[in-house]
């Protein structure tokens, strides 16, 4: 089939009656393809095989026999409407190289047609361009993302098309969540019932010194992952910070300003959202700079913030909504922006906490040490942000003076728009089971020994708890005995006593 387009903008299809060979893309792929548009190319990939097939590797790639094969470009938007994720980045792009005429004349050859419905408020709503169509006045609605196969916002009727529009955001700024394998798994291990049923199992005493101790971890490992040590004021203000992480005003953005006030040296605290343009990069041996991401312009961030602000608001209103899917997509959404200067970083680790407070997921007063689990791997941490920087790298056109100053100097909003999260939220998942699984189960188990360990040596020689908790600590670092250089700390005790309290903790340390 090709595609001849005139002086006047009408699109002309012509039919192709011959069978497309087998790794014949169609549907998404075939619209970039076909169009030439320059866009990332989405993760899921349809082609026409032998049979009915899913492989899965670094994307999705879907085959489908023969008489899957669409006919026509009308064909393959609706082969990608009934088959595969909405991007909505494609249909963007598709829409505004088409001519109105081509999809009115579908929606008026159609208009109670599932499909055509779904093509004209997307062509309405990402183009702002308004169809020669009346309103449709009977027929039932019909949800815009299949749920099962996205991970979806709250459902608003839109009566125009009769659509159910259940984007986890809006036009403005909307990313994508498909449900796959892997985020199944992840959510039949009940995480949550996991982590608050080890907390009920703790003594309140012990819960209290592990609570504290998380909060200072997850602190210490924010900075870390920037390079950073935080000085202790820095430190106790980004404790205090997420000790209130539930109850930010996340629809706010004074909100996010003082926030960031908070967390970084006030040489650098703004008042606003950047008015230069930033990146991230890394320098070669001759000085000259290796741009690993491009953040958005920023003309762009405004309104791109305002669109990721309603999209919070909406997922965090929505009580049937994946809280770690959530916190993925509004914390990972918030780095990718990059609305400030300084702190972007910490501020998207921060989010992550506030979702899972806002949305129950996390034990009362508990905070999961993620950024342990990310410090732990940091390898595995870039690669889930290059996801999506190498994607929209190739689009961006920029200079870069001798100074480091960059220019973009083509348009490029809609790259950040409709990102596919998946990844980032299947990467969440990991370092929430991570933290549960070590640093939270190992605190707690840690401060039952601890406990026990220093109880038995009270009991031997009724000491002051300091002393005691001295001794516990050195006897366990170095493996159940005291060493000769420390002896001479506890010269009051006899060397049967250190024996005796040697064993008790040794016995304790079983525990752990």
């Amino acid at each position: 089939m090709s595609i001849t387009k005139f002086a006047n903008g009408e699109m002309l299809l012509s039919k192709n009656t011959s069978s497309p060979p087998n790794g014949s893309v169609i549907g998404l792929h075939w619209l970039i393809k076909e169009l030439g548009l320059r866009i990332p190319i989405p993760a899921v990939r349809s082609e026409i095989a032998g049979s009915r097939r899913t492989i899965a590797g670094e994307g999705i790639l879907e085959q489908y026999p023969r008489q899957y094969a669409p006919k026509d470009l009308i064909g393959h938007i609706r082969f990608a409407l009934r088959y595969e994720p909405v991007f909505l980045d494609v249909f963007k792009a598709a829409f505004k190289s088409l001519d109105s005429q081509t999809i009115e004349k579908w929606v008026r050859h159609e208009p109670t047609g599932i499909f055509a419905r779904k093509a004209w408020y997307l062509y309405e709503g990402l183009t702002g361009n308004i169809l020669n169509v009346p309103d449709l006045k009977v027929s039932t609605f019909v949800d815009l993302l299949d749920p099962r196969s996205h991970v979806v916002g709250p459902s608003t009727q839109v009566k125009r098309q009769r659509v159910n529009d259940n984007l986890l955001g809006d036009f403005r700024y909307s990313p994508i969540v498909r449900r796959t394998a892997s985020l199944e798994q992840f959510r039949t291990l009940d995480l949550s019932g996991r982590s608050k049923e080890l907390v009920e199992s703790v003594d309140p005493v012990a819960l209290a010194r592990a609570i504290n101790y998380l909060y200072t971890a997850e602190t210490r490992s924010s900075y870390a992952i920037e390079g950073e040590t935080p000085s202790p004021d820095r430190a106790e203000r980004f404790v205090a910070a997420l000790q209130n992480a539930g109850q930010f005003n996340s629809n706010r953005k004074q909100s996010y300003v003082e926030l960031q006030n908070v967390i970084v040296d006030q040489r650098y605290a703004q008042s606003d959202w950047r008015s230069n343009q930033n990146y991230v990069g890394s320098l070669r041996r001759n000085f000259d700079q290796y741009v690993h991401y491009v953040s958005p312009k920023p003309a762009d961030v405004p309104e791109l913030m305002d669109g990721w602000m309603n999209m919070g608001s909406r997922l965090e209103s929505m009580r049937a909504i994946d809280p770690v899917c959530a916190a993925a997509t509004e914390s990972f959404g918030f780095v990718y922006i990059h609305p400030f200067e300084d702190g972007n970083g910490r501020i998207h680790r921060f989010l992550v906490h506030h979702v899972l407070a806002k949305l129950g997921f996390s034990p009362t007063g508990v905070i999961f040490p993620i950024s342990a689990a990310m410090l732990r791997d940091p390898g595995r941490y870039v690669n889930v942000l290059d996801i999506v920087s190498k994607s929209i790298r190739p689009f961006i056109q920029f200079t870069l003076d001798d100074d480091g100053h960059m220019t973009v100097t083509n348009e490029t909003a809609d790259l950040y728009r409709y990102l596919d999260v998946t990844a980032h939220a299947e990467y969440l998942y990991w370092c929430i089971d991570q933290t549960i699984q070590k640093d939270l189960r190992e605190e707690l188990d840690f401060l039952g020994f601890f406990d026990e360990a220093l109880k038995a040596t009270i009991n031997v020689v009724d000491m002051p708890d300091g002393k005691a908790s001295l001794l516990v600590k050195l006897i366990h670092q170095n493996g159940g005995r005291l060493s000769k250089t420390k002896r001479a700390l506890f010269s009051e005790l006899t060397d049967a006593e250190i024996s005796q309290i040697e064993e008790a903790i040794r016995k304790a340390s079983a525990r752990i």
